[in-house]
């Protein structure tokens, strides 16, 4: 007599190719939503100094307006503060 077992291997293989690209799509979209959030975070600090030192230089109040927008400080003297402690923090 014999038996004949069936496996389905290609039906199991396929599954596990299926759930390790899942994986890995997921585990990269991950890194390049925490890559795109830093870079964001990095650009707006820049901006901000990049702003102090034009307020420092000149005093216009579009520069303030800018600033105020970035920092969400209304206060003038805060953001001069704030951009004093900038400047000497680079210099």
């Amino acid at each position: 007599m014999r038996f004949e077992l069936k496996t389905d291997q290609s039906r199991l293989s396929e599954h596990l190719s299926w759930t390790v690209l899942f994986s890995i799509s997921t585990f990269l979209s991950v890194i390049l939503i925490n890559l795109s959030i830093n870079l964001g975070r990095i650009s707006k600090y820049y901006e901000i100094n990049y702003l102090c030192n034009r307020v420092l230089i000149e005093k216009s109040s579009f520069n303030f307006k800018r600033l105020s927008k970035l920092t969400k400080q209304t206060n003038k003297q805060k953001m001069w503060d704030l951009c004093k402690a900038l400047n000497r923090k680079f210099s």
